[in-house]
């Protein structure tokens, strides 16, 4: 019987795993993503049903985004801001050097 492996071991291994890397970042984006709209969210002072309403969407969308579990299509980003007034900027920029 082989030994359980811990969650560092684990992660390392599925990290070497073709096409983990996109995985990851798509992941980590939509992750940064959610909590952006959710704190603009909660400086309007709305309820995820109120942001729904505005944005033409559900209730459940505006959850499911908010924790990450979707990656948006610009529609919907464009949706998004339109209703919690503010302008969606999409760039691409340079990457850092690591240190």
């Amino acid at each position: 019987m082989s030994e359980r492996a811990d969650w560092e071991e684990l992660r390392q291994r599925r990290m070497t795993e073709p096409g983990a890397d996109e995985a990851y970042a798509a992941a980590r984006l939509a992750y940064e993503l959610g909590r952006a709209v959710q704190d603009l969210r909660e400086q309007h002072g709305w309820s995820q049903a109120q942001l729904a309403e505005v944005a033409g969407m559900t209730q459940s969308a505006v959850a499911r985004f908010e924790a990450g579990g979707t990656v948006p299509t610009l529609t919907t980003l464009e949706r998004l801001a339109r209703a919690l007034d503010v302008e969606l900027a999409v760039r691409f920029n340079p990457k850092t050097a690591a240190a």
